[in-house]
């Protein structure tokens, strides 16, 4: 438990120092670096080289969907974060992967945490009257959510390709090589500015590197169910760290809809933990 709540901790630092690096660079600028040094991070970190006999063999349809999801996640969740207060743009992209899972449910009983993800969508949406809340924000967050689903949803098939977590390398590097020229058109002069690639190496760490190995570390303890619920709590301790690192105030109604984002997520992971049979307590993630 201890690992999943450093784990979170580092993300959601990771997504403040962000922030505090737009000051100085610009979101695509910052996520295409953070790609090229977390590709090169992740690969270290898993010996990846070993894999290079096996590439001839990889459905590369599937792969290049999961690298594109990945990529376009990272860029609309930073691009958000420039619009949006830490906790919301978590928040909102959390819907992502929660519907992916209320879509998996079968019991008409399991609606009610529908109505809970939807009740937190609703309050989080700028006609709620919040002054810290832009369409294009939510648009972003959102996108990325859907991005993070599909993420998921293609990282299940790349995954079952005998690459194991490998595929997660595959997936930075490729996403990386997307994004590069993009921003290199956008802001080669930031990118190529060696002052800044310290910093998108801590970046890098804090979001992919720590976060990764503490995960894996973690499954080895964690069921399903401990493991789902420790992730549904990603929206606070994002909130929490804007509220004290960027001193990004939340109104009561925002934190009861993220509240309510989260109930639902929880719920569904408890439901999903009794409904899919049980292979083993540990599992893995992409």
């Amino acid at each position: 438990m201890l690992c999943m709540l450093v784990s979170m901790l580092a993300y959601q630092l990771s997504a403040s120092f962000a922030k505090y690096l737009f000051t100085v660079l610009d979101p695509t600028s910052v996520t295409v670096l953070r790609l090229c040094f977390a590709s090169i991070f992740v690969g270290l970190m898993l010996r990846s080289w070993r894999i290079f006999a096996k590439l001839k063999y990889i459905q590369w349809r599937n792969l290049l969907c999961y690298s594109f999801a990945l990529g376009c996640m990272n860029m609309m969740f930073y691009h958000a974060l420039v619009l949006l207060p830490q906790g919301i743009a978590v928040g909102l992209e959390f819907v992502g992967p929660l519907g992916l899972a209320l879509f998996a449910v079968q019991k008409k009983s399991d609606v009610i945490w529908v109505i809970f993800a939807m009740i937190g969508v609703v309050l989080l949406m700028p006609w709620s009257g919040h002054d810290n809340i832009s369409w294009l924000g939510v648009v972003l967050a959102l996108g990325a959510g859907f991005c993070w689903a599909l993420y998921i949803y293609f990282g299940q098939k790349v995954i079952r390709q005998n690459l194991g977590m490998h595929s997660l390398t595959l997936a930075i590097g490729l996403a990386a090589l997307i994004w590069l020229p993009i921003g290199l058109w956008n802001n080669a002069q930031g990118i190529l500015n060696v002052q800044y690639w310290g910093y998108a190496a801590a970046l890098a760490i804090l979001a992919t590197s720590i976060p990764y190995a503490l995960d894996l570390y973690a499954l080895k303890y964690l069921n399903r169910l401990s493991y789902g619920t420790f992730t549904s709590l990603s929206p606070a301790v994002a909130a929490l760290a804007g509220l004290l690192l960027l001193n990004e105030h939340l109104s009561i109604l925002q934190w009861f809809a993220l509240f309510c984002i989260m109930l639902a997520s929880i719920g569904i992971s408890i439901r999903n933990y009794y409904q899919v049979p049980k292979q083993g307590e540990g599992g893995e993630t992409t």
